[in-house]
């Protein structure tokens, strides 16, 4: 296992090839993959009318990395942060990039000046404005497909407490936010026959204090180097 940082890339290399899920814009649902991969972007990466799909295939293939589960950020990829935790022999390895800019809370919408947030992924991440939530993480439990669906969910759980924590006030006053628009996580662990990922094994705990300790660390480094409202 590896991090690679090769701007505009940050690489996290499984060690070998896991299932992975994720709803990412490259290689998300249920797919084998041995790299989780970030791309950072800018204004000159994104045009107007741009297919980014198309786009980022390209961009792969360029490096050889079409086999990856690519996510996408506006957050600078050197402020990323690692969470690791063991518990019962379980080892998790949390990765993330944080950014706050485009925050939201669950269950209400901020109102940005009239953006439509149906437009087309382009548009939502052209601007330096948006930040975003990414989060690779490294199981080395095997788990089936239903025990990591349940990972995904206590991992998007530890997510959210992070944010909380952080205390991130909406930029119209209405709440603490629990997360962004844009976020993305993708959770990697060996096939096996485990169905259970929850807050009562091993594997859930660790999951939680893993991505705890990486998402929190993001949401300070933001906090403190951006700002609660401007920034990136």
């Amino acid at each position: 296992m590896s991090v690679v940082l090769d701007v505009p890339w940050l690489e996290f290399d499984l060690g070998r090839d896991m299932q992975v899920l994720s709803w990412a814009p490259h290689g998300a649902g249920y797919r084998r993959a041995r790299r989780l991969i970030w791309r950072q972007v800018r204004n000159a990466d994104l045009p107007e009318g741009l297919d980014v799909g198309a786009w980022l295939r390209a961009e792969l293939a360029t490096r050889g990395a079409l086999e990856a589960v690519v996510m996408l950020t506006s957050r600078d990829v050197g402020a990323h942060h690692l969470g690791r935790a063991c518990i019962n022999g379980v080892e998790v390895t949390a990765l993330a990039t944080v950014g706050l800019s485009n925050a939201e809370r669950v269950g209400h919408r901020v109102d940005r000046s009239g953006r439509d947030w149906n437009r087309d992924l382009a548009q939502e991440l052209r601007a330096r404005e948006f930040g975003t939530i990414n989060i690779g993480l490294r199981i080395d439990a095997p788990l089936s497909q239903t025990g990591l669906l349940e990972a995904l969910s206590i991992a998007t759980q530890a997510r959210t407490t992070a944010i909380l924590e952080a205390g991130h006030v909406l930029p119209d006053l209405s709440g603490l936010a629990t997360g962004t628009g844009t976020d993305c996580i993708a959770v990697a662990a060996p096939e096996g026959t485990n169905d259970y990922a929850g807050l009562h094994t091993a594997v859930g705990q660790a999951i939680g204090q893993a991505v705890l300790q990486a998402v929190s660390e993001g949401a300070r480094d933001w906090q403190a180097t951006i700002g609660q409202i401007s920034g990136g």
